[in-house]
């Protein structure tokens, strides 16, 4: 049996009937990361002995009908943001290369309440910095459809690993897009919730406003499922929300009929690549075929978001990294004459060129003389943003478009021109600025055989509409090509040894 063919819940399934064991299924999984890592890089942290300890303690609790939801047994991978007890947590960074959390986040408790079982951790960007994972202290993951592209960013770990089968679904974050865009990227299925729905607590902080942990999955199944397993009120997060509609997995309903979908034409103006607007024209008209209503119509302050998200996130980031100063934990220079060139030294060599470029701004816009300039100002623009969407959520259940301007970009591309990456993420960005819902779905591939994502935005709190919308085209347009490493077949081709 190749467990790659199967989806997680189908897994779930087989180890519930004892066609399988969760040990068993840690093992094939590690076996693929074993062989597939040296190549594509998607993690950075693997923890063998205890995933199978883990496992084996887990399928006790099955054996014994303790445990019987959809994910008991489940191996996964976990962004390395997010902390767990006794597990290293890097953040992708030099400053936390040796970091060991005694706690661990919110949203991986529940899933160990499930009975999920954590392989690892994944590469990402250094603290969620980036677009593509190329920022990693750690080395830049590789594209599972191409090792000479990204994997897109900061969850490009996340996505790689979950479309490379190194796991059966993974846990990434999502500030302005980064788990939405490397899901485009990769060809798999990646969700941003309302923010406050999934507690923030163990997430280690880059944008406290616009943080927000989700789902990467192979399928819109998958998906549902995760999420409703990470949802939960947390009183240790205090933008956490109390929700009682979290029965996600009741929307996987395969119809749209009367479904109002918005397009904004913003998003298919110039910058975006004619195969990908090819492509979600084509998805809006399977939708129409389907009974949705599909209109174009003009959001407005789509040319304002990146302006106001980079300057917030920075902001924010600026005053959340500043704890890192080689005085209460983490990486401290070696040689240093004093306290204030200690944390001088300490900074500037613990920290890469994206991250020290993000604090310097965010600084610069908060001091004195600038903040009304330029905080105070994004702040407001953010404002004008959300009643943007709240006047299109009046008339429509949806709003449909691109995930990403481009396919995945060659590796270096990005890094020789920052402005350039931060406008990557220009349909992205708006839903956390206004902390919507938002998920990428696979809807074609590329003339050079590359995954294209096709976003869906919802209103607040409205995730159902999304994954009803998302599962009907999936279940009608079908998943994405198999990325050449998935099959066990071609793994043995990708790495003979």
């Amino acid at each position: 049996m190749e467990i790659r063919a199967l989806t997680a819940i189908q897994l779930g399934e087989k180890i519930k009937q004892h066609e399988l064991t969760a040990v068993d299924a840690v093992r094939y999984y590690l076996d693929r990361i074993a062989a597939l890592e040296p190549v594509y890089h998607a993690l950075i942290t693997v923890e063998p002995e205890m995933a199978l300890q883990h496992a084996a303690k887990v399928q006790q609790r099955i054996d014994a009908g303790v445990l019987t939801g959809p994910l008991a047994g489940i191996p996964l991978v976990l962004k390395d943001n997010l902390c767990v007890d006794g597990m290293r947590t890097t953040c992708g960074s030099k400053m936390l290369e040796h970091f060991t959390t005694a706690y661990t986040a919110g949203a991986v408790q529940n899933l160990e309440k499930a009975g999920a079982v954590i392989l690892g951790k994944a590469n990402m960007d250094e603290f969620a910095m980036g677009s593509t994972t190329e920022t990693s202290y750690y080395g830049a993951t590789k594209n599972p459809y191409d090792q000479e592209r990204v994997a897109g960013g900061s969850s490009g770990g996340s996505c790689a690993a979950v479309a490379l089968g190194e796991c059966a679904f993974a846990l990434g974050s999502d500030t302005g897009g980064s788990i939405r865009q490397p899901a485009s990227h990769c060809g798999v299925v990646g969700m941003k919730p309302t923010y406050g729905t999934v507690s923030r607590y163990g997430l280690v902080a880059y944008a406290s406003s616009l943080d927000q942990i989700g789902p990467v999955t192979d399928n819109v199944a998958d998906c549902a499922v995760v999420l409703e397993a990470i949802t939960s009120y947390d009183p240790k997060d205090s933008t956490s929300i109390k929700r009682d509609d979290t029965d996600f997995a009741s929307a996987l309903i395969n119809d749209v009929r009367g479904m109002r979908i918005g397009i904004p034409r913003d998003y298919l103006a110039d910058g975006i690549d004619n195969e990908i607007k090819e492509a979600i024209l084509a998805a809006a008209e399977l939708y129409r075929s389907l009974g949705a209503c599909i209109e174009e119509f003009d959001l407005g302050l789509a040319e304002y978001a990146i302006p106001a998200y980079y300057v917030i996130a920075s902001a924010e980031a600026s005053s959340n990294l500043a704890r890192f100063d080689g005085v209460k934990y983490g990486y401290r220079t070696g040689d240093y004459g004093g306290l204030h060139p200690m944390y001088k030294k300490t900074r500037s060599e613990g920290f890469g060129e994206e991250v020290k470029r993000r604090i310097m701004l965010g600084s610069f816009a908060l001091s004195s003389g600038y903040y009304d300039a330029y905080y105070l100002k994004a702040l407001q623009t953010r404002t004008m943003i959300k009643k943007a969407f709240d006047q299109a959520f009046e008339k429509y259940d949806l709003i449909l478009g691109p995930t990403a301007p481009t396919t995945a970009p060659r590796l270096g591309e990005s890094l020789m021109d920052p402005i350039k990456m931060y406008l990557r993420d220009i349909y992205t960005i708006s839903a956390n600025l206004a902390g919507l819902p938002a998920m990428s779905i696979p809807c074609g591939m590329s003339g050079d055989g590359l995954p294209i994502g096709l976003q869906l935005i919802g209103n607040c709190f409205e995730e159902k509409k999304m994954i009803r919308a998302a599962y009907t085209f999936e279940q009608t347009f079908g998943a994405a090509k198999p990325a050449p490493a998935m099959t066990e077949t071609t793994m043995k081709e990708v790495n003979p040894a």
